[in-house]
């Protein structure tokens, strides 16, 4: 005999790549759905700008048009049309009519996150947002809840799976940024304007989201230090695999003093280090907690079946949460940490600089380290074109310091050029 369920309504805006793999999931595995729930899921429709355009594996009649009617008629929202507007318009109008919302709109959340989690405090609903950041991996739930009682000090991650298949490919073939590029677009990691991933936006988004959730603060997006990997070169990638190290775009959120930085761009790791050995389109994620110690979360960070995976798993929290009733769960930002900015960090850095080839060289661009209390580890030496390349590596130092340091050098008389600073960290 079968069981019979009560039926929860869900509303999915959006139908691209993740949003089919939500509906096609949904309706394969819908009496599986309802026996860990204890309740039915009944798709009340599919948003999309063309209902008469036909999609493989969704019937043509959940496709509408028609957003207020679709998402006031459903208990569980779910969002995946992705930007700031209509989206939050339509999260905005679900949360009043008393839904609970799922999202992966990262740039959403790292934008307007706070205003909405106190719209839904208000309204006793939840906005889950698992998939906004490294898709599959659950990363959002351990420093939502699991965490929530440890003090996280640092959180560093690759975030962006598109950049790291390109630094993947320039190490792994001695290609360069655009050879890379060019690859990643051809596979599909990287769409027709890749600037929001290359330039880094994408992960500054999630650095956002991460510092808010391991902090307990609200950190806005613009409070993020944001570089790209545009300037990275494959001698860079050379360099960086001679000295024991990868190359990687982090997103690094820290404690710093009474305050926290959150920030990304390229770094140096160790060969040695967990992240160090993320290849491809990979994303993994590193928390170093003061009691649980050091925790990494790898997988997949993109893709349609993927990030559904995340999606459902929110949707099943959500149906539970609603069965149950109560409110939903509130976000804590009541530490209230300042977000800083990067000045106000410490780490090891490596510059390489293109010098004159004569006697003095060295002696007069240690006494610029010198002068700033920036102190040297190690410099090495091989030749360059009309000179020599010096690679400089530091102890710790302020980025304060390091600016310094590199203003002064652009105006030594023995520098040709600095070719790149890159900030060392996992040691």
């Amino acid at each position: 005999m079968q069981t019979a369920y009560r039926a929860i309504r869900v509303a999915l805006l959006g139908a691209g790549s993740v949003g089919s793999n939500v509906a096609r999931l949904m309706i394969e595995n819908k009496q599986e759905l309802a026996q860990r729930v204890g309740a039915e899921f009944e798709l009340a429709g599919i948003l999309v700008n063309d209902p008469t355009k036909n999609r493989p594996g969704i019937p043509q009649s959940l496709l509408t048009s028609d957003a207020k009617n679709l998402i006031l008629s459903a208990d569980i929202v779910i969002e995946l049309i992705g930007g700031i507007q209509p989206a939050k318009e339509y999260v905005e109008l679900a949360l009043n009519s008393g839904a609970d919302v799922i999202t992966a709109n990262k740039a959403l959340i790292a934008a307007h996150g706070p205003e909405l989690f106190e719209l839904a405090e208000q309204l006793g609903a939840q906005l889950y947002f698992e998939a906004a950041v490294a898709g599959a991996i659950p990363i959002i739930r351990p420093l939502r809840e699991s965490l929530a009682g440890d003090k996280v000090n640092r959180v560093m991650g690759i975030v962006n799976g598109t950049t790291n298949f390109i630094l993947d490919r320039m190490e792994s073939t001695g290609a360069d940024f655009n050879e890379a590029l060019a690859e990643a677009t051809a596979l599909g990691y990287a769409e027709a304007d890749p600037t929001a991933d290359i330039e880094g936006y994408d992960a500054a988004s999630k650095a956002a989201i991460l510092a808010s959730l391991a902090f307990h603060s609200e950190v806005p997006v613009e409070k993020v230090y944001r570089e790209g990997i545009t300037s990275v070169t494959a001698m860079q990638m050379e360099t960086a695999r001679q000295a024991g190290y990868a190359v990687k775009l982090l997103a690094i959120c820290e404690r710093v003093d009474d305050g926290l930085v959150a920030r990304v761009h390229p770094t140096l790791i160790p060969l040695n280090h967990p992240l160090a050995a993320v290849r491809g389109a990979y994303n993994a994620v590193f928390v170093e907690a003061e009691s649980a110690g050091q925790l990494m979360f790898y997988g997949a960070g993109a893709g349609g079946p993927q990030t559904a995976s995340a999606i459902l798993g929110d949707l099943v929290s959500a149906a539970k949460r609603h069965l149950a009733g109560g409110p939903g769960l509130a976000d804590s930002v009541h530490a209230n940490l300042e977000a800083l900015p990067v000045q106000r960090i410490q780490t090891r850095y490596q510059i390489t600089l293109q010098v004159s080839d004569e006697p003095g060289v060295l002696a007069s661009i240690a006494s610029v380290f010198a002068e700033h209390g920036v102190s040297v580890e190690t410099v090495s030496q091989s030749a360059g074109a009309g000179g020599a390349l010096l690679t400089v590596m530091t102890h710790r130092a302020s980025e304060q310091a390091l600016e310094q340091v590199v203003s002064s050098l652009r105006t030594n008389n023995s520098v040709q050029q600095v070719s790149s600073v890159i900030r060392v960290e996992g040691m």
